[in-house]
């Protein structure tokens, strides 16, 4: 299963196709729900997607880093799970890439009017959406979590930070796993481990914080070849 790429728009001819859309050419969408978006995303749908009409998928939305930004969306497929899908990987999850534009920072409003887009083409199961993203992508997911808590069921910010403060406030009943490497001189080690110690000092029961030892900022390549982050993400849904 090849990654196609989307952009999202024109929502009611979509829903009106009885396609699948897991090899689709590159299409021009645009929406205007409570702003306006344009947002190109790679989309990749699991293998027995045309063959299960009445499943509920689980989905994953993947945050890129600073340098796959800009307004090609192949650049998405440098890292990551849409890396993994190019060389052959199957997921069991619906995963989208969306890419954010040059000079810009993941807007949380944007991406959640993706996800509710994606949930009205596919047949999402609501209860399994999950997020994760790596530098500029981890503290995406970090503030995205943070702003929309009730719609996540696991979290796994890679290299990030955040508002601390605020999400040992909003973020105690979610799952989060969190990774980073000691030598990190990009995104200091502890930009993640300011975001763990307020969350366990709220009290957090279920946060996990992988440090590796010897890695610098390129602590997403282990990180997504560990099948055990898949696994793990998958053993949680919202009730």
């Amino acid at each position: 299963m090849k990654l196609a790429t989307l952009t999202l728009a024109l929502l009611v001819s979509l829903l009106l196709s009885p396609l699948s859309h897991a090899n689709q050419s590159p299409k021009n969408l645009k929406t205007t729900q409570k702003k306006s978006i344009d947002i190109d995303y790679l989309l990749y749908l699991p293998d027995d997607y045309k063959h299960n009409s009445h499943k509920k998928y689980p989905l994953l939305l993947f945050l890129h880093g600073a340098g796959e930004r800009g307004a090609d969306v192949d650049k998405v497929r440098a890292h990551g799970p849409p890396k993994l899908i190019d060389q052959g990987k199957s997921f069991p999850f619906i995963v989208a890439s969306p890419q954010c534009p040059a000079d810009s920072w993941w807007d949380s409003e944007e991406l959640m009017l993706l996800i509710e887009s994606l949930e009205k083409i596919h047949p999402i199961d609501p209860a399994r959406i999950y997020l994760t993203g790596l530098s500029m992508g981890g503290y995406g997911t970090w503030e995205l979590a943070t702003k929309y808590p009730e719609k996540f069921a696991a979290i796994a910010p890679i290299c990030g930070g955040g508002k601390a403060w605020l999400a040992a406030r909003r973020l105690q009943d979610i799952p989060i796993w969190v990774f980073h490497g000691a030598k990190d001189p990009v995104v200091p080690l502890s930009e993640s481990q300011e975001m763990v110690d307020a969350l366990k000092k709220k009290g957090h029961q279920n946060i996990k914080f992988t440090v590796y030892p010897d890695s610098t900022h390129d602590s997403w390549t282990e990180t997504y070849n560990n099948p055990d982050l898949y696994s793990w993400l998958l053993s949680y849904q919202k009730n």
